[in-house]
């Protein structure tokens, strides 16, 4: 199925009566250290989705390219964050105009750690707002627990780090200076608090990106990839737990 941005509005409103999935891929747009491209999150969302809907027949919005970057504060240049609650907001705001095109069932795979909180509450409200509304929240890295295996293989609370570096070297390697590239270790693992990465990190790396390679990329990339196609296919057959 193509993108929603690509299809006719009789198309769209025919794939929403037949049942599609409507998936919405949210990004961010911040300091990815001195290597990675600053949307780099957005584009392995974007791309992600991309892949995964030409195996089945849900239809991809456009990626939300803007995240919930609160945490990388002005201390690097790069960051475009939304507030949580306009990014709320947003999500919700997308979900109604999904709904009244006639999709059912909308599913957001995200890319972001910080953006599952004001993602999760939009669902939240609206399923409330919209009981026929069916949703589902789901990131990259725990899609599969080889995606999140792949994802954390260097740190805990990784940044730009060895799988993101090879996903890009894999998807769009003029974007990656990886000569450029610092590792930092994940000094959040064994505490109990959250702190902002400027508190964490000096580079706004954690992991080892040093560490990249386009093959491994190709690896987690395809195994994330086959997880949201498999989860898109089980939403579209999915019926009503008392239906």
């Amino acid at each position: 199925m193509p993108q929603w941005s690509e299809l006719t509005r009789d198309a769209v409103s025919a794939a929403a009566q037949s049942g599609a999935v409507a998936v919405l891929p949210v990004g961010a747009v911040e300091q990815h250290g001195p290597h990675l491209p600053t949307g780099t999150d957005a584009l392995l969302a974007d791309r992600a989705v991309a892949s995964a809907i030409q195996r089945t027949d849900a239809v991809a919005l456009p990626v939300v390219t803007y995240g919930c970057s609160l945490g990388h504060t002005d201390h690097w240049p790069g960051t475009l964050s939304l507030s949580v609650s306009t990014m709320t907001e947003l999500l919700n705001d997308i979900g109604r105009w999904v709904y009244a095109s006639g999709f059912r069932k909308f599913v957001v795979v995200n890319s972001h750690a910080t953006n599952g909180p004001p993602c999760q509450s939009s669902l939240l409200a609206l399923r409330y707002e919209l009981p026929e509304m069916r949703t589902r929240f789901v990131s990259l890295y725990d899609i599969t627990p080889r995606a999140t295996q792949g994802y954390l293989g260097d740190a805990d609370d990784p940044h730009a780090n060895e799988a993101e570096t090879s996903m890009v070297l894999h998807l769009s390697p003029e974007l990656v200076h990886l000569d450029r590239a610092v590792d930092e270790v994940d000094r959040t693992v064994g505490r109990v608090l959250t702190y902002a990465m400027p508190d964490v990190t000096v580079s706004g790396v954690v992991g080892r990106p040093t560490e990249a390679s386009a093959p491994s990329g190709e690896a987690l990339f395809t195994a994330i990839v086959d997880g949201i196609a498999d989860l898109l296919i089980r939403a579209r057959a999915e019926t009503e737990p008392l239906g």
